[in-house]
């Protein structure tokens, strides 16, 4: 697994969200609030495993995120995650006590995704476009 650099874990501590697309597709992406902890990224659905970004996130397992300018070639894991009790309080740390709420709903629990920096074989794991 590659890490995240002590760059993209400023830029990603400095950011209230990122705009996830997964796969190969060439749409807009969405627009979601995610969370940082011991250098590992997450997101959730808020309205869990039947949502159609979460789907797609499941059935391809790579994508891209962008924050800000910065277009990041992503891994997109959905099992073995981290205990939900740790993710739920970063979430209410970050956004506060209502989001943080919906963020630790049980159909959020079931669609948390990790997201990882993907490999790449010039090392180089961002694009600034």
């Amino acid at each position: 697994m590659t890490t995240w650099t002590p760059e993209d874990l400023a830029l990603l501590t400095g950011s209230g969200s990122l705009v996830l697309t997964a796969g190969d597709d060439a749409h807009p992406g969405v627009e979601i609030g995610m969370v940082l902890m011991g250098g590992e990224l997450y997101v959730r659905a808020y309205r869990g495993v039947r949502s159609v970004w979460y789907q797609a996130a499941q059935r391809h397992s790579h994508g891209q995120i962008r924050v800000g300018a910065v277009t990041y070639d992503v891994l997109l894991e959905t099992r073995d995650i981290r205990p939900a009790s740790e993710i739920d309080a970063a979430y209410r740390n970050k956004y506060g006590q209502a989001t943080g709420a919906l963020a630790a709903s049980l159909a959020a629990h079931a669609a948390t995704i990790r997201i990882d920096p993907a490999p790449s074989s010039t090392g180089v794991t961002c694009l600034v476009r």
